[in-house]
């Protein structure tokens, strides 16, 4: 081999060996990761669903609101209406008591009833005027009415009651008579019925129907005693106010008489042997005292007192009979009494009848019984 031969140097035997090319790594960073975002496009309707279910609820919200303060003033209409109606009807069942009353007062006379029932007749008629003005809600207005006519009904029938009693006034006939006054007084009753049948039970129903709670429809009584509107009673009430008139004594025979006591609830009758008066002093015991006009008048507000001896102070409850006929008999009822007994041993229990003008025979007016409380079974 020749020297230049042997000059040529293979360089490539010693390169080092060819390295790939090695990917380079993201150096991992600590923490939780990023949350994968919805694409682009769905954000928006996203966005506009939540606006419109916000929308909604703002919506219904109002809605709830507006109706919750419509409800509201209804209720206070309704309300505020019938608290002025019974200011009306209370006043109206005032002027029936003291007509009751006037009608029931011993020695009463002609003139003084005719000057009462005309002060009567002038504050009903303000009772018609107040509530003539009343404003009622739209559907009450037809029931409204029917209220204004029973008052119109009740101040008539004053009126004309008094026209009555002057027109009987010097009459012989009080039989004439009576039937007379009863035509008036038959107004008293006719006003009742259309304040219950006409106004007061339809009103309820609207109410109810309307589903407004809490808002009472007023009751309204003119007439105390039905009685007074029939011509037999009318009869006897002018026979007493002549009798008044002419200053004479009463004729005939007066007096009223105890009948029977009954311990209610049970329906215990007290007798004279005091081993069966045995009372359970229950919350609701009451004592029915009935008592009989045995004359042969009318008698007007008899007393009627039950007492109960006890230490150290008596139990004493009374009542007024305002009215009873020759025959008739009626029941007073005494309440309140089971608090104030005495329990486990006998006391005596005392039931008396007053005494009417020209009464003679007392012997029949008073009753005393022995009488053990005892309580309640558990």
């Amino acid at each position: 081999m020749s020297e230049r031969s042997s000059d040529i140097e293979f360089d490539f035997f010693d390169e080092p060996e060819t390295r790939e090319a090695q990917p380079r790594r993201r150096p991992t960073r600590g923490g939780p990761r990023r949350p994968v975002r919805p694409p682009a496009g769905l954000t928006p309707l996203l966005r506009l669903a939540g606006l419109i279910a916000f929308a909604i609820v703002i919506v219904v919200g109002l809605v709830v609101l507006v109706q919750s303060c419509r409800s509201d003033r209804e209720h206070e209409a309704y309300r505020a209406y019938m608290d002025d109606v019974r200011s009306v009807a209370r006043t109206s069942d005032r002027a029936g008591r003291d007509l009751n009353k006037l009608l029931t007062t011993p020695g009463v006379r002609q003139a003084e009833i005719t000057r009462e029932l005309r002060s009567l007749a002038q504050r009903q008629n303000q009772g018609v005027v107040l509530a003539d003005e009343l404003e009622p809600p739209g559907a009450l207005r037809e029931q409204h009415e029917h209220a204004v006519d029973a008052l119109q009904f009740r101040a008539n029938g004053l009126s004309l009651l008094e026209d009555a009693f002057r027109q009987v006034a010097t009459a012989r006939d009080t039989t004439r008579g009576g039937q007379l006054l009863a035509e008036q007084a038959q107004r008293f009753v006719a006003s009742d019925v259309i304040w219950n049948d006409l106004f007061r039970n339809p009103a309820m129903a609207i109410l109810d129907q309307k589903e407004i709670g809490g808002v009472d429809v007023p009751e309204s009584r003119f007439l105390m005693n039905s009685d007074l509107a029939t011509p037999r009673l009318m009869s006897l009430i002018l026979q007493r106010i002549r009798t008044a008139r002419t200053g004479g004594r009463p004729g005939g025979r007066h007096g009223n008489g105890l009948v029977s006591v009954v311990a209610q609830p049970g329906g215990t009758a007290l007798g004279a042997d005091g081993d069966e008066n045995i009372i359970t002093a229950r919350p609701e015991l009451t004592f029915e005292v009935t008592i009989e006009n045995s004359g042969e008048s009318q008698e007007v507000q008899v007393p009627v007192t039950l007492t109960i001896e006890k230490s150290p102070r008596p139990v004493v409850r009374r009542a007024v009979v305002d009215l009873i006929d020759p025959g008739q008999q009626k029941t007073v009822t005494f309440r309140n009494i089971a608090s104030a007994v005495t329990l486990t041993e006998r006391v005596p229990l005392r039931v008396q009848v007053g005494r009417v003008r020209g009464e003679k025979n007392l012997a029949n007016n008073s009753a005393t019984y022995q009488v053990l409380f005892t309580l309640p079974a558990p």
